[in-house]
């Protein structure tokens, strides 16, 4: 079984997530989409594979905004007609936080500014703690998404939803594959100004994240595991 990790910038390894699905044996293949040198002109050109030679897709985050093709260039649009294909030929999409948004607009959702950014370790409200608990998860957006029709709401928070499922994929908000090292590389690659631009504390997320670390790595396996049994397994 392979797993296509979709790394949309060079500073988002697959983290616990991809620890997750590896202890459920598959095989994770990485995809970058806007390399280094590129990361502040990332309107590069893009092939996505075809999604059907994978077991699961897993769109990862990203500092852009999914309606911002000005910006990233049209890769974007080749990004959700992959993730649309994926969905409709029954391969399982998770995706998160950016991953999350656009699989929302390649669906027919909607993505926009949200009233303020997420940074930091909140508790979500879920309605379904047997699939996406309440954390606490780390978020670091400042858009959020409207679900696809026909999706299943599950989670939110005050600023924006949280969690969706439709069909065999699920979209989550957060980052449930944050770590400590993760984020040192958010920060040193341009993150840390836009925290403190938007009045964070860059040393106390630092530390925040350093305590919370060891069981939201917990919280992630068991999310890839209950990802797995509940909803990618759905009868397609």
């Amino acid at each position: 079984m392979r797993a296509l990790f979709v790394q949309q910038d060079h500073v988002s390894p697959t983290g616990p997530i991809g620890e997750g699905f590896e202890r459920r044996g598959y095989e994770l293949v990485e995809f970058p989409v806007v390399p280094a040198d590129r990361f502040h002109a990332p309107d590069v050109e893009v092939a996505f594979p075809d999604p059907r030679d994978y077991d699961v897709i897993v769109p990862m985050g990203a500092p852009w905004s999914v309606y911002d093709e000005a910006a990233i260039g049209s890769w974007i649009r080749e990004e959700l007609d992959f993730l649309r294909r994926a969905h409709e030929s029954g391969v399982p999409v998770f995706g998160i936080c950016f991953g999350g948004q656009a699989l929302a607009a390649a669906l027919g959702g909607r993505v926009e500014r949200g009233s303020e950014p997420e940074i930091g370790w909140y508790t979500i409200e879920t309605g379904a703690p047997g699939l996406v608990e309440a954390g606490p998860w780390f978020q670091w957006h400042q858009d959020r998404w409207s679900p696809p029709p026909g999706a299943a709401s599950l989670a939110r928070t005050r600023v924006a939803p949280q969690a969706f499922t439709i069909g065999r994929s699920l979209a989550v908000q957060f980052h449930p594959e944050l770590t400590v090292a993760m984020l040192d590389g958010w920060l040193g690659n341009g993150g840390g100004d836009w925290v403190t631009a938007h009045g964070g504390d860059v040393e106390r997320l630092a530390a925040t994240t350093r305590a919370e670390e060891p069981a939201a790595v917990v919280r992630a396996h068991r999310l890839v595991d209950r990802f797995l049994d509940q909803v990618a397994s759905r009868p397609w």
